[in-house]
Order: structure tokens, then C-alpha cells, then sequence
């Protein structure tokens, strides 16, 4: 009985997995280190208005030539809105008192030659892409938490953002956002002090 011999020329598995975590550490360091289009901040700023705590923000929100083009050939971008607010301690991590993201789905239809802003089961269209950069740019009086969840006189500290989130778009299309600087549109985040 013979025993088929091992083919010497085939790498062992191990091998073969180590290859592959070593390229997807590659891989994430490239995409962790690729830095996009940051959206510059105007204002942003808090404030208390019949029991409610509103949120009032600016950004100078413009979509490069890229997300232009996939969004006139049927590409949905998916713009995400972070809102936290946390009260400092110094005696353990500081409490979370409100985490939000505020998704925009943003579309064009070539049809009807409009652009389409939805959130939650709100939607808006518009007729050129600088009213819906205009609009996703420009937070008025959102209410973000209830004025009876703060305790009056203490400070917290509030930090607002606004990216494109790209685990929103089609398969294909993630991979080659993850190493391409034009998918990475963001901004920093915007950090201030808040005391009802």
C-alpha cells in the first residue's frame, strides 16, 4: 500500500494563516492611517429651551468630486451626525449621558433631477447638491436630551461630529474606501463644555 506523499511544494497551513493575518494587519494600518477630507467646524453650541436641551451646529460641509460622481450614478451615502454628552468625574470614567447618531441617507434620482435627504421617516429633496450640503451642514435647535436629566450648576462635557460612514456602502465599494483618502470625509471632533 502506498501513502500518497505530501506536496512539498504547498505551504502548511499555519503558514498560510500567519500570511494572512499579517496582510490584514497591513491593511488596517492603512486604512487607520489614510486621513481624508476634514469638514471644518463653523459653531456648535447648546442651550435650554422649555425643558428641553437643543443642539445648534455648523459645518462647512462640501462633497468632493468622488462622492459627486457615485452619487450621480445611484450610489446612496449614508452622512452620520455624533452627538455625545457626558458629565466628568473624577473618581471613575466619566457618565454617559447621551450617545446619538442622526443618519442622513442621501441620494440623487436621475429621473426627476432632485436630491433626496432622509432621516428616520423624514425626507426632504432638493433641487441642487449645495442646498442638501447646506442642509446637512446646519443643525438648528435639535433637542438632544430632556433639561430634567441634567443637574443644574454641573459642568458636562458635549462633543459633536459629522463623517461619512462608510460600513453603509455596497460591498465592493468598502473595500476601496478603506485605503482611498476621498471615501474619508470628516470632521473632527468638536468638543465644548456645557453647564444648565
Amino acid at each position: 500500500m502506498f501513502a500518497p506523499s505530501p506536496d512539498r511544494r504547498a505551504p502548511p497551513p499555519s503558514f498560510a494563516r500567519g500570511l494572512l493575518a499579517a496582510l490584514a494587519i497591513v491593511l488596517l494600518a492603512c486604512a487607520l492611517t489614510v486621513r481624508g477630507d476634514t469638514i471644518p467646524a463653523r459653531s456648535a453650541e447648546l442651550h435650554e429651551e422649555d425643558g428641553e436641551v437643543l443642539l445648534s451646529a455648523e459645518f462647512d460641509f462640501t462633497l468632493n468630486s468622488t462622492l459627486e460622481e457615485a452619487l450621480s450614478k445611484g450610489i446612496a451615502l449614508y452622512i452620520d451626525l455624533e452627538f455625545r454628552l457626558t458629565r466628568p468625574r473624577w473618581y471613575w470614567v466619566d457618565e454617559k449621558v447621551v450617545d446619538s447618531v442622526t443618519t442622513y441617507r442621501l441620494s440623487y434620482a436621475p429621473l426627476t433631477r432632485q436630491y433626496r435627504v432622509g432621516s428616520g421617516l423624514m425626507s426632504q429633496s432638493f433641487a441642487t447638491l449645495g442646498e442638501v450640503e447646506r442642509y446637512i451642514g446646519r443643525v438648528t435647535s435639535r433637542p438632544v436630551a430632556r433639561a430634567s436629566q441634567l443637574s443644574k450648576g454641573t459642568r458636562y462635557d458635549a462633543a459633536l461630529r459629522l463623517n461619512l460612514d462608510v460600513n453603509q456602502l455596497p460591498k465592493p465599494l468598502q473595500v476601496s474606501a478603506l485605503g482611498s483618502h476621498e471615501w474619508q470625509v470628516a470632521s473632527d471632533w468638536l468638543r465644548w463644555s456645557f453647564t444648565p
